[in-house]
């Protein structure tokens, strides 16, 4: 089975964005979600191009510096970034690294606060 397609699989099972890049800050792989969420900026089309690109000023800067604190710090692998309220989200940049633990992409991450209302272990 190909690794390659289990984690496609896998990261299109969340109902949140993910957005990979590489080091050089290029969109390498977007999520089916992500492709929706980010369809008015270009969608899937979006991979192959530079994130800092379709940042603000604020933004940029603030990636630009927890990426280089992550390769300075081969021991974080996680930052917390923000919390959006109006889904009571909470948002992380992850770094994504080798078995070397050399940093080759990040990624965001989206964590709801939300408890899950459906009662667990029921089929039909």
């Amino acid at each position: 089975m190909d690794l390659t397609e289990i984690l496609i699989g896998l990261t299109n099972t969340k109902k949140s964005p993910i957005v990979i890049c590489d080091t050089d800050y290029r969109i390498v792989f977007m999520n089916d979600w992500a492709k929706k969420e980010y369809a008015p900026y270009g969608g899937e089309a979006l991979i192959g191009q530079s994130l800092l690109t379709h940042c603000g000023f604020e933004g940029r800067t603030k990636v630009e510096m927890v990426i280089e604190w992550f390769k300075e710090n081969n021991d974080k692998d996680s930052l917390f970034c923000y919390h959006k309220d109006e889904s009571n989200t909470d948002v992380y940049l992850v770094a994504i690294r080798n078995k070397d633990r050399e940093l080759i992409g990040f990624t965001g991450i989206y964590e709801s606060r939300d408890p899950e209302t459906i009662e667990g272990y029921v089929f039909d």
